[in-house]
């Protein structure tokens, strides 16, 4: 089992290091490679993806991915700035389904931002689709410049586009997703977010998973605009199970849901391929104001490390086991700042990953 272990900017490299210090302790055979990616890779090699870094993440079974970014990038030419490593990995690994859980743990309900009531046994499951959409659509990014140079650009614009095999692919994803939750008691539903009443590429995307739908009898479908749906998320969030959208409202929707948890730091994410190789990252960013201060929450990178196992690595017994360490430190009450309360103990970054590593057994 081989894995590409890619840190990265601001907080990254703190939070992976305790999820590699957890894998370490399960015993298992695994080959770990790190390397340089994001802004950290800018500075040492004037590419914030490497041919290197990308090498090796084709290469491994799996990649753990920390965070990139930093405000002092901000000035480099797009395709220099760090966020394109990950945009990078994506398009050359062919990660096309984004998988981001939201679970509100029991021993969380009051950390999260809504009453205990709507987030109490909260389990929802958003995928979205990665490889389309406005992030990739062709020009992108263009700025029209009357003076040939950005500074003075008059416009801008990017293209959104999809295809029929992009949206059939992760529908398919969606509706074996949702029918393995039902088979362990979920509702077997999937809603599948648009914009289809102002947008052509959405009504295309609505028309196209409907027909994948039809292939599902036993899991209802039903869709929902992207305005309500964020609406929905925060109003009455228990009603969804599984969230299927395109990669920018998606982008955005699981980042709202995030703070259902309690903390986007509570957040894993797994994207694979159809190979069902994985990057697998926390779902916040490189928090580069608190970066070097011990005050990260590793957990979101810890449960990604878990899914890794889980989806890439084929060792489920071994997700479980880092997903009960989990949910057995939090029960003794420690908490990183971000999800700290009265009445529970504030711990740091490397504290936190020792506890899980403790709680393994």
């Amino acid at each position: 089992m081989k894995i590409a272990v890619l840190p990265g900017d601001g907080i990254g490299p703190e939070i992976v290091a305790e999820a590699v210090k957890v894998l370490d302790a399960l015993d298992l055979s695994f080959e770990m490679e790190s390397a340089l990616v994001g802004g950290a890779a800018f500075d040492a090699h004037g590419h914030p993806l490497p041919e290197a870094t990308l090498q090796l993440a084709k290469d491994a079974d799996a990649t753990l991915f920390g965070a990139v970014g930093d405000w002092k990038y901000d000035t480099l030419d797009r395709p220099l700035r760090p966020e394109q490593a990950i945009l990078g990995l994506r398009k050359n690994l062919g990660l096309f389904a984004n998988f981001r859980p939201a679970i509100c743990y029991p021993q969380l309900v009051d950390a999260s931002s809504l009453k205990r009531d709507l987030v109490s046994g909260l389990d929802i499951l958003i995928i979205r689709e990665l490889t389309g959409d406005i992030y990739f659509g062709q020009p992108r990014g263009r700025r029209i410049a009357t003076d040939g140079h950005f500074p003075g650009a008059e416009e801008a614009f990017d293209t959104m586009r999809y295809s029929r095999p992009e949206i059939e692919r992760i529908a398919h994803v969606a509706f074996e997703a949702a029918r393995k939750r039902k088979a362990a008691g979920g509702p077997g539903r999937v809603t599948s977010v648009d914009k289809a009443n102002v947008l052509e590429t959405f009504q295309f995307w609505k028309d196209i998973v409907t027909e994948v739908g039809a292939q599902y009898p036993d899991i209802a479908l039903d869709h929902m605009y992207v305005d309500n749906a964020a609406m929905q998320l925060v109003k009455a969030p228990k009603k969804f199970d599984v969230v299927v959208t395109g990669n920018m409202f998606g982008d955005i929707l699981s980042d709202a849901a995030a703070m259902l948890t309690g903390s986007i730091g509570m957040l894993p994410s797994a994207s694979l391929n159809d190979r069902n190789q994985g990057l697998y990252e926390p779902s916040h960013g490189s928090a580069p104001d608190i970066a070097g201060k011990g005050l990260a929450n590793p957990l979101a990178t810890i449960l990604s490390a878990a899914m890794m196992l889980r989806f890439s690595l084929n060792q489920e017994e071994a997700a479980r086991r880092i997903e009960s360490a989990v949910q057995a430190v939090l029960a003794q009450g420690l908490r990183t700042p971000d999800i700290w309360s009265e009445g529970t103990t504030k711990v740091g970054t490397a504290q936190m990953g020792d506890a899980v590593v403790q709680a393994l057994g």
